[in-house]
């Protein structure tokens, strides 16, 4: 499918718009952007890594910001020396290398499902995952569960297939299993911010290594609106409390799993 300028410019702003509310509520991205680009008439195997590698575009933007801001500390501020052993003591730096760890080995596992699957299954799945998520958002909020760090092994592996195979649902998984817990937002935030980074890199590199075919021009489009909305979203949860827009993420990512099943339905 080509992009003419028009379409172009609605993936940039519909880029734009789903990484602001990713960043600055820890949910959204691969949410909200599969089903709309789906909805748009683009492939499920052009949009995953349109947005992963657009996710990874506005993940660096935003982690080198929730940074420099304070909004997490991975221990990078130390003296050259000691920077390793501060990077471990660090429980934000900790909560990454396990999401990203796991998270990568589970899009990698994602990956290679992705491109067996037939477009028509693989947009039911994306449909009924992101209306599940929606419900389980939803039922989940304000409740408080017991969290240990095994339970965050098992939210990177399976975030991270979900992100290999549909582009989503790692930061609902990453986010929502921390905020449960009592994390508290800013550190849950960005800690996933990190991590979906890394883990966006290692998807989209399975993606070229099985030189799955990909366009360029959706991608190119999704990564400047992802990037340019990085810095309005980290300031948000800089001075914001974003706990309270979960109602607003489940109901929308329940309406659009709505939307994709509807639309392979009618088709």
């Amino acid at each position: 499918m080509d992009l003419n300028t028009d379409l172009f410019l609605l993936v940039v702003f519909t880029a734009l718009l789903c990484q602001y509310i990713s960043i600055s509520i820890g949910m959204g991205y691969g949410i909200m952007l599969a089903p709309l680009l789906l909805i748009m008439g683009f492939s499920a195997l052009y949009v995953v890594p349109a947005i992963l590698f657009s996710h990874l575009a506005g993940g660096v933007v935003g982690s080198v910001l929730h940074q420099r801001l304070g909004n997490i500390e991975l221990g990078l501020k130390k003296k050259k020396s000691g920077r390793l052993a501060s990077l471990m003591a660090s429980t934000d730096a900790r909560v990454v290398v396990i999401l990203a760890g796991f998270g990568i080995i589970g899009v990698l596992l994602g990956t290679f499902t992705a491109i067996n699957i037939p477009d028509t299954a693989l947009g039911i799945y994306i449909g009924t995952m992101v209306l599940l998520v929606g419900m389980m958002v939803l039922f989940y909020r304000g409740r408080k569960r017991e969290f240990s760090w095994k339970g965050l092994i098992v939210l990177g592996l399976i975030g991270g297939f979900n992100k290999g195979i549909s582009g989503g649902t790692f930061m609902v998984m990453a986010t929502g299993g921390q905020l449960v817990v009592g994390r508290a937002a800013r550190s849950s935030l960005s800690s996933t911010t990190v991590a979906v980074t890394i883990v966006s890199a290692a998807g989209f590199l399975g993606y070229l290594l099985l030189k799955t075919d990909i366009n360029w021009a959706l991608l190119a489009a999704a990564s400047i609106g992802s990037a340019a909305a990085a810095p309005f979203a980290v300031l948000t949860v800089k001075k914001l409390s974003a706990i309270k827009l979960e109602l607003v993420i489940g109901l929308a990512a329940t309406i659009l799993g709505i939307a994709i099943l509807v639309r392979i339905v009618v088709a």
